[in-house]
């Protein structure tokens, strides 16, 4: 059975030969490791800090090759994703004009300032002059568009993608992209967009129906051939529970999402949703959208792989399992606990879900934890 196969049967419910094993993103430094060299792949900050030296050509170069020598040396990886062999500017980018104000600063010609954070490997806008942040300039009349604005992008900017579909489309199952994600739209910032949803709704709903109608459009470009399914991604939950009442989120947002799904499915049958935090209020509504798999299982917010496969595992497929957290700083011996007892719940509590970790392969992963992990599911994912 390939992974293709395996996968879409744990989807449809079907029997299967093993447990299917996909990581949502894989950070560089496990990359550097496995392939023996540097890499540009999740590297956020030496990423962007070429892309704005006018090195796009070489950072497309080592996407590509260096993302497809990875997945052909973890080769029990059963889903890929875009997230490694990312959407890049076209060819003929406009290379921007970046000031560098000290070593961990920058300034663009806009006027907006970004910070490098080494500890998290991110380059933040920390400031940007043209920002909203005032409830009061946001109306309802401020989002409207013609559709012949609209237009067919650039194709090169899918070179990474369309490089990893071609390496991989015969034996993975492999997620990608789609014109966007409507959901929980926040403008102006967190605390401005919070309160835009308690005092002014109407604006987020025009705001939603703008974007939804531009992402359906782009679904025929950003979906690509070759790609099984479509990642939709966007947090809106703490460890506690969601940004937003259910009830808000049904009058603002959910019928957004569930036209994006609708959509999406017009040319690609699985709709994969990335959601971080406690989301189980959401729960029925991402599932009556049409979603079909859930990942990001945040232990930490209540959200257990076996509660939540007894609850909804007739209707939604889970995606996650292991911890994120003992994987940045477990021991070896405590990632293969943990991967055994994933697996333990699958075989004897007859539970289908896809294992991988709770988020992601992050940043400050152990090389010996994530060697572990592969090591431990390789000796008991046949089921």
């Amino acid at each position: 059975m390939t992974s293709k196969e395996r996968v879409k049967r744990i989807i449809e419910r079907k029997d299967i030969d093993k447990i299917p094993l996909g990581f949502y993103v894989v950070d560089y430094s496990i990359i550097e490791k496995v392939i023996g060299r540097e890499t540009y792949v999740r590297n956020k900050v030496k990423t962007q800090i070429a892309l704005w030296e006018g090195k796009r050509d070489e950072v497309a170069e080592s996407y590509k090759k260096d993302t497809v020598e990875f997945f052909k040396k973890i080769d029990c990886v059963d889903i890929l994703t875009f997230k490694e062999a990312a959407i890049l500017p076209p060819k003929n980018y406009q290379v921007p004009k970046i000031k560098k104000i000290d070593a961990k600063t920058y300034e663009d010609e806009n006027g907006r300032i970004y910070k490098v954070s080494e500890s998290t490997n991110e380059i933040t806008c920390i400031y940007n002059p043209s920002e909203r942040k005032d409830i009061d300039d946001f109306t309802s009349d401020m989002f409207k568009f013609s559709e012949d604005q609209l237009k067919e992008p650039d194709s090169t900017i899918f070179e990474c993608c369309d490089f990893l579909i071609e390496n991989f489309k015969e034996e993975k199952f492999i997620i990608g992209s789609s014109g966007g994600t409507t959901c929980f739209t926040v403008l102006g910032g967190m605390e401005t967009g919070l309160m835009l949803y308690a005092l002014k709704p109407e604006v987020i709903i025009s705001a939603n129906e703008v974007m939804v109608k531009v992402q359906n459009f782009m679904d025929r470009y950003y979906i690509r051939k070759g790609q099984d399914g479509v990642l939709l991604e966007q947090d809106m939950a703490g460890t506690k529970g969601p940004f937003i009442s259910p009830d808000l989120f049904k009058k603002c947002c959910y019928p957004f999402l569930k036209r994006r799904v609708e959509n999406i499915k017009k040319y690609i049958p699985y709709v994969f949703l990335h959601n971080c935090g406690n989301n189980i209020p959401f729960m029925d509504m991402f599932i009556d959208s049409g979603i079909d798999v859930y990942q990001s299982l945040q232990t930490n917010a209540g959200m257990d792989i076996e509660f939540l496969t007894k609850m909804y595992g007739d209707r939604l497929i889970f995606w996650g399992g292991i911890s994120t957290e003992i994987l940045i700083s477990g021991s070896m011996e405590d990632v293969r606990k943990n991967v055994k007892e994933v697996i333990e719940k699958f075989k004897k509590k007859n539970l289908r879900f896809i294992i991988g970790p709770s988020h992601s392969i992050a940043f400050g992963t152990k090389y010996d934890n994530f060697m572990a992990l592969i090591d431990e599911y390789e000796k008991n994912a046949y089921l």
